[in-house]
């Protein structure tokens, strides 16, 4: 991946994508960069920050979305600048490609967006890498049409990400078949698990979780090959503006990489 700032990729590890779920105020943000690019350094995990700038699917017309496009946005490039990482956010309309591409090194699609030609190929002519994620309603294998739409734009720096089919009306599940299916389209495969312990459009309006399927879910995805990681965290989950109830604490997170390293470690070793 020729991702700026990247590191350690030379290391064998996965990919880490880590962060708070949206950019709440500058010093949760910055306690989050800084904890988690210590930790992939004493990993040698290659890291990329995570945080939206704007949150656009929510349930309620009251959930908190974000502080502002722009402030959040500069907030994302202080962090990449103070921390050296790369950062990745989502975007929701084709217009936003262009604007937030200023500002981040790598443009999510979110999954309830992954069919939208439009958005596909704005965010491809920024010319960033784009990280799909895979609809709760489609197959992995389904996933290559939204992988050709990138690449007909003249855009290769493709990822995609697992996170969950949903199963009934307030749950999810994971099919690790598409981890496979989803490499043999060509391109690096990200496991979210942490969105994939989503209990979504509960009665009250605000998403549930079981956030102690995190651990599980990780380790089935390194075991599976996948290539990445991707999981929310926060300092305090509770107190978390937007998706508390499905991210990991931030102070568990060295626990779980650590566990996660090393079954790496022995995956790539067969």
């Amino acid at each position: 991946m020729n991702i700026p700032n990247i590191k350690y990729l030379d290391s064998g590890n996965f990919l880490l994508i880590a962060g708070p779920c949206v950019v709440e105020n500058r010093e949760v943000t910055f306690t989050t960069a800084s904890f988690l690019t210590e930790l992939a350094e004493k990993y040698s995990v290659p890291f990329i920050f995570k945080s939206s700038y704007r949150k656009a699917n929510r349930s309620k017309s009251d959930s908190f979305t974000g502080i502002g496009d722009i402030p959040a946005l500069e907030i994302l490039a202080e962090v990449r600048k103070e921390f050296s990482v790369p950062v990745i956010t989502d975007i929701h309309n084709p217009h936003e490609a262009s604007i937030a591409a200023k500002y981040v090194d790598v443009l999510q699609i979110p999954a309830f967006l992954c069919r939208q030609t439009d958005l596909l190929v704005a965010a491809a002519m920024t010319g960033k890498w784009i990280n799909i994620k895979k609809g709760q309603f489609v197959s992995g294998r389904s996933m290559r049409f939204a992988v050709e739409k990138i690449r007909n734009a003249g855009n290769n720096n493709i990822m995609l990400t697992e996170r969950g089919n949903s199963f009934g009306y307030n749950d999810l599940v994971v099919d690790f078949r598409n981890i496979p299916e989803m490499k043999s389209i060509g391109v690096p495969v990200i496991v979210d698990i942490t969105h994939s312990v989503q209990q979504p459009n509960q009665e009250s309006g605000v998403s549930g979780g079981r956030p102690e399927m995190i651990e599980t879910l990780g380790r089935a995805a390194i075991a599976a090959g996948a290539d990445g990681v991707f999981m929310e965290t926060h300092p305090d989950p509770a107190s978390a503006l937007s998706d508390g109830a499905n991210m990991l604490k931030l102070s568990e997170m060295e626990k779980l990489l650590a566990k996660l390293v090393a079954i790496r470690r022995t995956v790539i070793s067969f």
